[in-house]
């Protein structure tokens, strides 16, 4: 038995290969991506389910957000658009599998907006470059060769800051976590090691190992609470009787993540927190 053929009516085309419809049977809003998709389709043309262009057809759910992205995608450059299907080919080739749909549209409006700042002399600064650089080695490296495309093909020099953003965007795509939520969780990480800091009066060199694990360990364990992760610890009992003073210090970090995520955090995490903080002591003491 045949599928039935659906006809999406053309919105607005964001480029050659990008178009926003609206389908006719529902009326809900789409995306589709495909190879020349939009070169041969005019405003109030329809392109129908079995076209073969065709590569992704994806609805954003939220009104809001739909709406956002329209604004933003408005008077995209088509090399901008050139350039994003490039850069996501490079990240498919590194990190086989389904990519989040979101890419498609957030990252040329990120690099647009960057141009433009770029363009206009404002300062990009990124207070979280060094963390991201260690915790997202392969990612930046995506990053860094997308900034090389993009200095290449409008001849503007991209600042290593920028390559920071950039890698959010790749890591976002194959992760499914949000930009906004990776750059929320660089701001707690840095809290939590500066409440670590002051709460042992300790110093260790930024970029340091001991400085890279606590991080890494900081930014994963964020990431599983937010997702919902729960990961089974069987020494509860034996950490919080050997390392009473490190699982009072993780109680108190776990305070601070609670509070900015609005998650409860899984004593089997804390656990794991205390766990990781007696190393690091240990570690720093024998340094001494």
């Amino acid at each position: 038995m045949s599928r039935e053929i659906e006809q999406f009516q053309v919105q607005r085309m964001i480029g050659n290969n990008v178009v926003m419809v609206q389908g006719e049977k529902n009326g809900k809003e789409y995306v589709i991506i495909g190879k020349g998709i939009g070169f041969a389709v005019k405003d109030a043309g329809v392109i129908e389910s079995n076209d073969h262009r065709i590569e992704k057809l994806f609805r954003l759910e939220d009104r809001e957000e739909w709406s956002q992205y329209q604004i933003l995608l408005e008077d995209i450059d088509p090399k901008i658009m050139k350039i994003t299907d490039e850069i996501i080919g490079d990240i498919t080739c590194q990190f086989p599998g389904k990519l989040n749909d979101k890419i498609y549209l957030a990252l040329p409006s990120h690099i647009q907006f960057t141009i433009y700042r770029l363009r206009n002399g404002m300062d990009i600064i990124n207070p979280f470059l060094q963390e991201t650089k260690m915790t997202f080695p392969k990612e930046f490296e995506i990053a860094f060769k997308a900034a090389e495309k993009i200095s290449d093909e409008f001849k503007i020099q991209i600042p290593e800051d920028e390559v920071g953003f950039l890698t959010y965007h790749v890591y976002s795509a194959v992760s499914n976590v949000p930009v906004g939520q990776l750059v929320k969780a660089s701001n707690i990480v840095n809290e939590l090691i500066e409440m670590i800091r002051e709460e042992r009066k300790i110093t260790f060199e930024h970029g340091s190992m001991n400085h890279v694990r606590l991080m890494i360990h900081l930014r994963f364990s964020l990431e599983r609470i937010l997702q919902g992760s729960l990961i089974d610890n069987p020494f509860v009992k034996h950490i919080k009787k050997e390392y009473k003073a490190e699982y009072k210090l993780a109680q108190k970090l776990g305070k601070v993540m609670q509070s900015s995520l609005e998650v409860e955090v899984p004593d089997e995490e804390l656990c794991f927190l205390a766990m990781h903080l007696h190393r690091l002591f240990q570690t720093l003491e024998k340094n001494k």
